[in-house]
């Protein structure tokens, strides 16, 4: 099993006889992107690297959760195995991790740790919890007002104000265990959309270190975290898309319930959806595995598409989501 880190960078279109371009903006997601489609995922690099390892069967990576492009993991999980030649002894945790990033091509990805799993291990449906946070920032009437390297971090709002009682009063009506259809987008193949919620917060987020004191004046970060087992495809970006709804005035906590309660994707507010690249997988548990990682937060990436994936941002960067997600839409 490995764990990993990847930003949501973007990528070039790859031409057979051109090698692949890094520029700020996104992968494609996390989940391979095979055929004739130009785009290039996570785990196609991966999958890349691993053919370094010269194992007897091709290495193909199982990854925890696929999540769309723009989002970024502090830590995701992947299981794969390695099959070496006769006599050859399996590769220890350490060199595997080494080799891995030696041969990686893409400088917004990197393999954390890598650790032997039992057998049956399933990176995707053995996890126990997954928790995704989400940050803002108000007080930023222009996009080009936020520092450069906060830009792609944060989901910048021109309000100087949240009504965060509002919105902590509202995240309450989204704990406990609920049908949360309003909040799935098309494309998902779940076949019930009944979800445990055990942890929705908003909270103010210390100054970032990435901004000068005479930019920050009027800046405000705020984080937002939700805690499941797993989500439906692009749940997490529309919660918060309501909750800010919520603090910026244009809905009322109670409202949030009869959203809830309405069952209906394509209503008035739940169509709207989060800006990608303000979102983060922080962490996935994988209940047996605490004492093998070292610890108790074996994180994964965002359950949130088809099979666990989320994507773009209306005023501020928010804008309606179409019925067709994304083609292998990722996120």
């Amino acid at each position: 099993m490995l764990l990993l880190a990847a930003a949501g960078t973007r990528l070039q279109p790859r031409r057979p006889d051109v090698p692949p371009t890094f520029f700020p903006g996104q992968l494609s997601g996390v989940a391979a992107v095979r055929g004739a489609q130009r785009a290039v995922g996570v785990q196609n690099y991966l999958e890349e690297a691993a053919e370094r390892l010269k194992s007897v069967v091709p290495v193909k990576f199982v990854i925890s959760s696929r999540t769309d492009a723009g989002v970024h993991a502090l830590s995701n999980a992947a299981h794969l195995d390695v099959q070496r030649r006769s006599g050859q002894p399996p590769f220890s945790p350490e060199v595997l991790t080494q080799a891995l990033n030696t041969h990686l091509k893409h400088p917004a990805i990197r393999v954390l740790q890598a650790f032997r799993v039992h057998s049956d291990f399933h990176a995707r449906y053995a996890a126990t919890s997954r928790t995704y946070l989400y940050r803002l920032a108000t007080g930023c009437p222009r996009p080009d007002q936020l520092s450069v390297f906060e830009r792609n971090r944060c989901w910048a709002l021109r309000a100087d104000y949240l009504d965060v009682a509002a919105m902590q009063e509202a995240a309450q009506h989204l704990l406990g265990t609920h049908d949360f259809s309003a909040f799935q987008s098309a494309g998902s193949p779940s076949t019930s959309s009944v979800r445990t919620l055990r942890r929705a917060s908003v909270s103010p987020d210390p100054a970032s270190p990435f901004v000068l004191p005479q930019e920050s004046r009027r800046l405000r970060f705020w984080t937002l975290e939700f805690e499941s087992q797993s989500f439906l495809y692009r749940q997490v970006r529309r919660m918060t898309a309501i909750l800010v709804a919520v603090g910026l005035g244009a809905l009322t906590p109670t409202e949030v319930k009869v959203i809830l309660e309405s069952r209906d994707p394509l209503g008035r507010h739940q169509t709207r959806v989060a800006p990608a690249h303000g979102l983060f997988l922080k962490s996935v548990l994988y209940g047996g595995l605490r004492d093998r990682a070292g610890n108790p937060s074996c994180a994964q990436q965002e359950s949130q598409g088809p099979e666990g994936r989320e994507a773009p941002g209306q005023p501020e960067d928010l804008r309606r989501e179409t019925r067709d997600p994304k083609a292998g839409g990722l996120e």
